[in-house]
C-alpha cells in the first residue's frame, strides 16, 4: 500500500543546487540557471563561504526562490539542476535525489571529470574560468535580460573564479561574458568592493601561483596534487587559499608547500580515505584531520621539504609491499676477478642482464650484460669484472618498503639492488621485478626503459618563461616558427644539449642546436622556403643542416640519431633514431635535457636522466660505464666543463676516467680529434685551473710524453693569463689566437725537437709548425736580450717587428723583469703606429735615387723617431744630409 502511494505521488518540482561551501561562482550560477529555470527551487546543500554572508548579496538573493533543505519536498523532486558541480559527495543531501533514478539530472560545470561525477541525462562542461561564463552564453542566446543587482552577482562569480582575470585558467569566453553582464548594468565598483575584501592582490598571486605550480602524482594509483609557492612575508590565509584551489579545481587531495619567512610551511587537504592528511602531516612534524592538516618545517629548504613530503606521501599510501615480496632468490653472482669474457655464457645461461659482484660475503658492485658485451666488443675481455662493474650499490633490508627499493633502483642508478639479513645476501630485486609490480601498483608516472643513467621517472616542466626570459627575442621568436613547421610536417622538433644546460646555468653561449625527430634536411629546406633573411648548408651523410641568418646567428639542425662504436676511440657510425636516445648518445647527463618547440607543448622541458639534479648537485657524470672507452675525447670535455662550470666530477665518472688514462684508450685518437679538445680548453675564460686537472689525471703526457706542469710552467700559465688580461684592456684592435698564447706556455718546457713532435702529434698543418717552430725560437731571444738590460725603443721595436701577436706576447708573459714587460706594452701600444714624416717621394725631391738606400734610410729616420733624436720634419731632414750626404735637389718644408 505504500509503495502504491508513493508511486501515486506527483513529481512536479525543480530544484538547483551546487557544492556545499559555496563560493560566488556557485551562487552566481545558480542565479543563472534560475533565470533559465523560472519555476525551481534554488538550495544551498550546505554552510556557504564567508564572503557570501554580505548584505548586499543576501539581500539580492532574497528575490529569488531560495529555500533551506528541509523545506525541498524531496519525493516530488522530477529535476535536479547541478551547477558548479557534479561530484556526488560535493551535494551533500541532495545526493539521494542524484541517485533516484526517477530524477533527471542536469549539470553545468567547469570542474575536470572524477569518478565521483553524478550520470546526468544531460550536462554542459567546458574547460573556463567560472561555470557562470558558460550559462552567460544561455543567457544571452535566449534574450534574458538582467536587473543591475543580478548582472552584478553574476559578474562577481567570473571575477572571483578567474582572479579578476588573472589565472591561468581565464579563457577569452570569460571576458565575453564579463563584458555582456557589463552591457547589462553590472556594477564593478561593488565588484571590486567585495572580491578585494575577500582577496587582496598579494593573496590573488598567491592562489594563482598555487595553480601554476600544481603537479600531479601517481602514488599506488592514487593521484594527488603537489604545489609550492614562495614569498618573504607571512601569508596568515594560506590554509583558506589552498582549500579555495582544491575546491576551484576540483582535485581530491592536495599539498601545499609554502616557502614564508625562512620556513617551509605544508597544507594538507584530502577527500579520500586512500590519503590522510594527518598521518602524512604528522610525519613531517605537524598533525591534523584525515581530510585538513599542516606542519612547519625548519632549516629546510623548498626542494629538501619537497623530497620529504614525497617521501611520506609514498610511505603512507602504500606501506604494505617489501622487499621480501619482490626480490627474486637464490642470487647469481660474480667475482670481481672473473674476466670479462667469461661473463656473456654466465648471463646467457640464466638469462639475466645485471649481476652482483661478489667478493665472500662483501658486495662490491653490480655489473651489466650491456657494458660486458661493449668492453668485449672492444677488445678488452681480458680485463677482470672489477674494471667496468658500477660500485657502491646499497643494499637494502627484507622489509625495506616499496619506496626504500624504488630509490635504492632507480635514484641511485642501479639496475640491480641486493636484499640482506643478518650480513647475508638472500636474493636481489631488479628493475623488472620492480615494474612488474608498479604495473599493477605504480609508485612513478612514466617508467623509461633501460639505460645505465636512467632516472626512475622523466621529467616534465614548462620553461617557455624562461627561454623568453634568457634568450634574444628573435631566437625565441624562430624556435617557435621551428615548432610550427614541425606541426605542418607532423615531426616532433627539439631545442637539445648545451643551449639547454646554459639556459639553467645562466650562461650567455648562445649554440643553438635542434633535434628533429624525421629528417632535419627535408626540414631545413621547409623551414628556409620562402625565407631571404638566411642561408642553408646542408650535410648529407650526417642528416644535419646550418642555418646561417643574416642576423649572424646560426643554427644547427640534426636528425634524432643513434650511434655505435666499431671501435674505441673511433668515429662514431650513425643510424636514425629518437630524440630520448639521441640525448643517450651523448657525453654527460648535464648535456641530455630536451625542449619541445611544437605548438602547445612550446617550451616542455624533458629530463630522460636526471640531468636537473646533477644541475643542481654540480656534478659531471657519464651516461654508461664504457662512454670512455668508446670515445675518450670526453674526458677532456669533462674536465672543461668541471672547471668552467665550478662542478666537480662524480667518483664513478672519475674512476672511469682512470680507466681509460690505464687502457690507454686515447692512442687511437687522431691528431686533429686530440687538438680540437686541447684548443677548446685552452680557449676556455680560465685555462690554468683546467691545465692542473689534466696533470692531475696524468693526461698531459697523452698529448706529449715529456710535457709536463711544473711549477715554472705553472708561473707561465699564470703570466699569460695575466697578459692576456692587459691586452684586453689595452683595446688593441688585431685578431688574436687566444690558445696558441697559453699553448706556448704550456709547452714552454719542451726542447725544439719535442715541440716539433708535439705539433705532428697535434696533427698541425705544415705552415703551422713552421710558423711555432721560427717564431718561437726569435720570442725566446728576445726575452734574453730585454731581460739582460733595458734596451733603447728602436731595439725592442727590430726585436718584436718580426714575430706575430702571440709570440710578442709570450714574450711579455715570460720576462720577469718589469722594464721589459713595458718595453713590450709600449711597442704594441704606441711604437707600432709610429712612422718618420719624410717618404720616398720626399727622398726623392732630395736628390736620392731610388734604392735599397730608401729603405736604409727611412729605417734609420724610424729609429731616430723611436729614440727621441728627431722630433719634426726638419730634424729628419737634417738627419738624412747629415748620415747620407747632401744631394742634388729640392725639398719644399
Amino acid at each position: 500500500m505504500d509503495q502504491q502511494n508513493a508511486s501515486a505521488i506527483q513529481r512536479d518540482v525543480e530544484v538547483i543546487t551546487t557544492h556545499v561551501n559555496a563560493d560566488f561562482d556557485a551562487l552566481a550560477s545558480m542565479l543563472a540557471a534560475a533565470k533559465l529555470y523560472p519555476e525551481a527551487m534554488l538550495a544551498l546543500p550546505g554552510a556557504q563561504e564567508r564572503n557570501l554572508r554580505n548584505f548586499y548579496v543576501e539581500s539580492v538573493c532574497f528575490m529569488f526562490n531560495f529555500v533551506k533543505v528541509k523545506q525541498v519536498p524531496f519525493e516530488r523532486v522530477k529535476r535536479l539542476i547541478l551547477v558548479d558541480t557534479r561530484r556526488l559527495d560535493r551535494i551533500g543531501p541532495f545526493a539521494k535525489l542524484a541517485e533516484d533514478p526517477e530524477v533527471e539530472i542536469i549539470a553545468y560545470d567547469h570542474h575536470p571529470d572524477s569518478d565521483q561525477d553524478v550520470r546526468a541525462h544531460w550536462q554542459q562542461v567546458r574547460k573556463i574560468g567560472a561555470t557562470v561564463s558558460l550559462l552567460c552564453e544561455h543567457l544571452r542566446e535566449n534574450n534574458v535580460e538582467l536587473s543591475d543587482d543580478e548582472a552584478t552577482i553574476l559578474a562577481l562569480g567570473i571575477y572571483e573564479d578567474t582572479g579578476s582575470f588573472t589565472f591561468v585558467s581565464t579563457t577569452p569566453e570569460d571576458y565575453h561574458a564579463a563584458a555582456w553582464l557589463l552591457g547589462q548594468g553590472a556594477n564593478l565598483s561593488v565588484v571590486s568592493e567585495l572580491i578585494t575584501r575577500e582577496l587582496t592582490a598579494e593573496e590573488v598571486g598567491l592562489l594563482n601561483d598555487l595553480i601554476h605550480g600544481a603537479e600531479p602524482l601517481n602514488i599506488s594509483g592514487v593521484q594527488v596534487i603537489v604545489t609550492e609557492v614562495s614569498r618573504e612575508g607571512y601569508f596568515p590565509e594560506l590554509a583558506a587559499l589552498v582549500h579555495k584551489f582544491m575546491e576551484m579545481e576540483n582535485h581530491d587531495a592536495v599539498f601545499a608547500l609554502a616557502r614564508m619567512e625562512g620556513r617551509v610551511y605544508l597544507v594538507a587537504r584530502s577527500r579520500l580515505h586512500e590519503v590522510d592528511a594527518g598521518v602524512i602531516a604528522k610525519a613531517l612534524g605537524g598533525g591534523g584531520h584525515p581530510s585538513a592538516a599542516s606542519a612547519t618545517l625548519r632549516d629546510m629548504t623548498l626542494v629538501e621539504a619537497r623530497a620529504k613530503l614525497e617521501m611520506a606521501l609514498h610511505t603512507h599510501i602504500n606501506p604494505s609491499i617489501s622487499a621480501r615480496e619482490l626480490m627474486t632468490s637464490p642470487v647469481i653472482s660474480a667475482p670481481p676477478q672473473l674476466l670479462l669474457r667469461e661473463l656473456p655464457e654466465r648471463f646467457t645461461r640464466y638469462d639475466i642482464n645485471v649481476m652482483p659482484v661478489v667478493d665472500g660475503q662483501d658486495i662490491l658492485g653490480v655489473i651489466t650484460r650491456q657494458d660486458v658485451e661493449k668492453a668485449v666488443y672492444h677488445g678488452l675481455g681480458d680485463l677482470a669484472v672489477r674494471e667496468y662493474m658500477t660500485p657502491g650499490v646499497k643494499p637494502v633490508a627484507p622489509d625495506a618498503p616499496l619506496l626504500e627499493v624504488e630509490k635504492a633502483l632507480l635514484e641511485q642508478r642501479f639496475r640491480l639492488v641486493p636484499v640482506m639479513e643478518n650480513g647475508e645476501m638472500i636474493g636481489v630485486i631488479t628493475r623488472t621485478d620492480l615494474l612488474n609490480t608498479l604495473l599493477e601498483r605504480p609508485l612513478i608516472s612514466e617508467s623509461i626503459g633501460e639505460g645505465e643513467a636512467a632516472p626512475q621517472t622523466i621529467r616534465h616542466k614548462n620553461i617557455a618563461n624562461l627561454l623568453h626570459e634568457r634568450l634574444p627575442k628573435p631566437v625565441v621568436t624562430i624556435l617557435q616558427q621551428m615548432g610550427k613547421v614541425g606541426d605542418d610536417l607532423g615531426e616532433d622538433v627539439y631545442l637539445v644539449g648545451g643551449s639547454v644546460r646554459d639556459l639553467f646555468l645562466r650562461s650567455d653561449h648562445l649554440d643553438i642546436d635542434v633535434v628533429v625527430e624525421g629528417d632535419a634536411i627535408e626540414f631545413a629546406r621547409a623551414f628556409a622556403q620562402g625565407r631571404d633573411d638566411l642561408r642553408l648548408r646542408t650535410h648529407k651523410k650526417f642528416n644535419t643542416a646550418k642555418l646561417l641568418f643574416d642576423s649572424g646567428l646560426t643554427m644547427d639542425l640534426a636528425t634524432a640519431r643513434l650511434e655505435y662504436y666499431m671501435s674505441p676511440a673511433a668515429l662514431p657510425v650513425v643510424e636514425h633514431s629518437s630524440v630520448k636516445l639521441d640525448l643517450y648518445r651523448r657525453d654527460f647527463t648535464i648535456n641530455t635535457m630536451a625542449v619541445r618547440l611544437n605548438g602547445r607543448q612550446f617550451g616542455l622541458l624533458i629530463d630522460f636522466f636526471e640531468a636537473m639534479r646533477d644541475i643542481k648537485e654540480k656534478v659531471i657524470r657519464v651516461l654508461h660505464n664504457l662512454s670512455f672507452v668508446e670515445d675518450p675525447t670526453r674526458v677532456f670535455r669533462a674536465i672543461r666543463f668541471e672547471q668552467r662550470f665550478g662542478f666537480r666530477i662524480g667518483k664513478l665518472t672519475e674512476a672511469l676516467i682512470k680507466n681509460a688514462i690505464k687502457i690507454d684508450a686515447f692512442r687511437r685518437l687522431t691528431g686533429s680529434r686530440l687538438f680540437g679538445e686541447l684548443k677548446h680548453i685552452l680557449e676556455e675564460e680560465s685555462v690554468t685551473p683546467a691545465i692542473e686537472r689534466l696533470n692531475e689525471f696524468k693526461l698531459l703526457r697523452v698529448f706529449h710524453p715529456a710535457l709536463q706542469l711544473t711549477a715554472k710552467q705553472l708561473e707561465l700559465l699564470d703570466q699569460a693569463e695575466e697578459t692576456l688580461a692587459w691586452y684586453r684592456l689595452s683595446f688593441i684592435d688585431k685578431p688574436l689566437r687566444r690558445w696558441l698564447l697559453y699553448f706556448l706556455a704550456l709547452a714552454d718546457g719542451l726542447d725544439e725537437q719535442q715541440m716539433t713532435e708535439l705539433c705532428q702529434r697535434l696533427g698541425f698543418a705544415p705552415k703551422l709548425r713552421e710558423e711555432i717552430t721560427e717564431m718561437r725560437a726569435k720570442a725566446l731571444r728576445c726575452v734574453n736580450v730585454l731581460q739582460r738590460r733595458a734596451a733603447r725603443p728602436s731595439q725592442t721595436f727590430e726585436l718584436l717587428r718580426p714575430l706575430g701577436l702571440e709570440f710578442q706576447l709570450l714574450v711579455m708573459a715570460k720576462t720577469s723583469k718589469d722594464y721589459a714587460k713595458k718595453a713590450v706594452s709600449q711597442y704594441l701600444t704606441t711604437m707600432v703606429r709610429v712612422r718618420p714624416e719624410l717618404g720616398g717621394q720626399d727622398l726623392k725631391a732630395m736628390g736620392y735615387l731610388p734604392g735599397p738606400l730608401y729603405k736604409q734610410i727611412l729605417d734609420t729616420l724610424l729609429a731616430a723617431r723611436l729614440d727621441g733624436q728627431v722630433q719634426t720634419r726638419q730634424d729628419e731632414i737634417d738627419l738624412v744630409e747629415n748620415r747620407f750626404g747632401q744631394r742634388k735637389g729640392e725639398l719644399s718644408y
